[in-house]
């Protein structure tokens, strides 16, 4: 027992250097992702801290002064909005809120779409019926005049907003799961605990999810770029995130009628929507091809 005690250790203190050995043994195009995400996770965490100004602090004395990049000062490097408020600030403010609405929305959809999966694949005969044609309504309707329809009616809240992007999707979880799960009902280890007398619930929590997992987390970063730009088109067209808050799709659509006069009101949260979609599809593109990889 000692020693199973001291291999444990072992092991614990060896983990962080089994993982920087494992990021490093990358590829390129995998680390600078990595370093992206990282960036774009830490400036979310510690947005208030990073703004060099309020995000909401009007300047009319100072608007629309061009980045440092085309003759501005230090004391605004991306420039100012029509406002006077801080391009920077505003960039960094509102990469919290479109990953706090991504991340929020793309959970709210996994566990909708799994739970939908599991109890299709429990049921089965007419209750599974009856999710597998919700899961069809839900793939058939065209989900961006549903929710324009839905924020016509709802509050404005960024609560309700992540709720309704968390209805975006679930389908796709639903049939991977209950798919995943039919063919995990026929192998010997969930039989095996079911004879056991163990809960479904039991069975479904502890010995199923943890072998799905990994085509979910996968489904997950597929399908989180897509949620960033509905957010974002949502939010363009003014009925996503509202003022004063702002989201990176909200700033584009705020500096789309200064697009000749100061196109960096557009360009920059353009360019971080851009970077930030890119990077998450990439990994996950790559995190499937390991996947099925090492599962041949």
């Amino acid at each position: 027992m000692n020693q199973m005690n001291a291999l444990g250790l072992d092991l614990r203190a060896a983990a962080p250097e089994i993982a920087r050995r494992l990021a490093w043994s990358a590829p390129l195009s995998v680390r600078i992702c990595l370093v992206w995400l990282a960036a774009m996770a830490i400036v979310a965490a510690f947005a208030d801290g990073i703004m060099p100004y309020d995000y909401a602090a009007v300047n009319l004395r100072e608007r629309l002064l061009p980045p440092l990049a085309f003759g501005g000062d230090l004391a605004h490097i991306l420039g100012t909005d029509e406002l006077g408020r801080d391009e920077l600030s505003r960039i960094v403010f509102s990469i919290r809120v479109s990953l706090f609405i991504a991340t929020g929305s793309t959970l709210i959809s996994a566990c909708i779409g799994t739970t939908a999966g599991f109890v299709a694949a429990h049921f089965r005969g007419r209750i599974e019926q009856v999710l597998l044609a919700l899961v069809d309504f839900q793939a058939s309707m065209p989900f961006l005049i549903l929710a324009l329809a839905a924020r016509a009616f709802l509050d404005d809240s960024v609560p309700v907003f992540i709720a309704l992007l968390g209805l975006h999707g679930w389908e796709r979880y639903a049939r991977i799961v209950r798919g995943l799960t039919i063919g995990a009902a026929g192998r010997g280890y969930a039989a095996a605990v079911r004879q056991l007398g163990a809960h479904p619930l039991r069975v479904y929590g502890l010995h199923i999810l943890p072998n799905v997992a990994s085509t979910l987390i996968i489904a997950m970063s597929i399908a989180f770029p897509e949620v960033i730009l509905v957010e974002s088109s949502l939010s363009f067209l003014g009925l996503g995130v509202q003022p004063p808050a702002a989201s990176l799709g909200s700033l584009i659509g705020f500096g789309r009628d200064y697009l000749v006069r100061a196109p960096w009101l557009v360009a920059a949260p353009a360019i971080t929507i851009s970077l930030l979609t890119l990077s998450v599809s990439y990994l996950g593109d790559r995190l499937r091809d390991h996947i099925d990889g090492s599962s041949r």
